[in-house]
């Protein structure tokens, strides 16, 4: 498609008509193309291919790599790209269709996650943005633990009233963040 518009802005000697039905043509042979391989997976799989696995329990698979035409100089390129400098971390690399690397690394270097650790869990959520441009939002305060009284107390507790603040926000960690319509911020 790019080609055929690049052609149509450089080559004034063939008729704008031979373009219109050029692109008609590839669009719809596209079109059909993809229909065919949602509606039939085996020739999906013709037409677009199917994930071939580099690395396998630890080990480099020369066969499927030659079969796809990677070379070890692109595999370790594409390790990298994920943040992976020894090919040794690495339990198991899929090339997939789009031509990007899936990589799972080997337990002993997988990052560890909130679940992993002994934690309790958080009382963390979503910002709650409370005043806007020296309007209070009152969805925001009906939906949440945070009511227009307390709302109110915390702003007499800094001396504030709601038409100089340009915005007020409930952080995640339940902290009231505002910033004054003055350019002066008070937390």
């Amino acid at each position: 498609m790019g080609t055929i518009a690049g052609n149509l802005a450089f080559n004034i000697k063939i008729k704008f008509l031979y373009f219109i039905i050029a692109i008609i043509i590839m669009g719809t042979v596209v079109f059909m193309l993809n229909l065919l391989a949602v509606r039939n997976p085996r020739f999906g799989k013709w037409i677009a291919g199917e994930p071939a696995t580099l690395i396998q329990k630890g080990r480099i698979l020369e066969e499927s790599m030659e079969r796809m035409g990677y070379s070890l100089d692109s595999l370790k390129q594409a390790l990298r790209g994920k943040d992976i400098f020894n090919i040794d971390e690495v339990e198991c690399a899929i090339l997939e269709i789009n031509g990007s690397l899936s990589v799972l690394k080997k337990e002993q270097y997988q990052n560890a996650t909130k679940q992993d650790l002994p934690l309790l869990p958080s009382a963390e959520s979503v910002p709650i943005e409370l005043v806007y441009d020296g309007k209070i939002l009152y969805d925001n305060l009906s939906k949440h633990p945070y009511n227009d009284e307390w709302l109110m107390a915390e702003l007499q507790k800094r001396n504030l009233v709601v038409f100089d603040i340009s915005y007020a926000v409930v952080g995640t960690k339940g902290n009231l963040y505002i910033d004054l319509i003055k350019d002066q911020s008070r937390e």
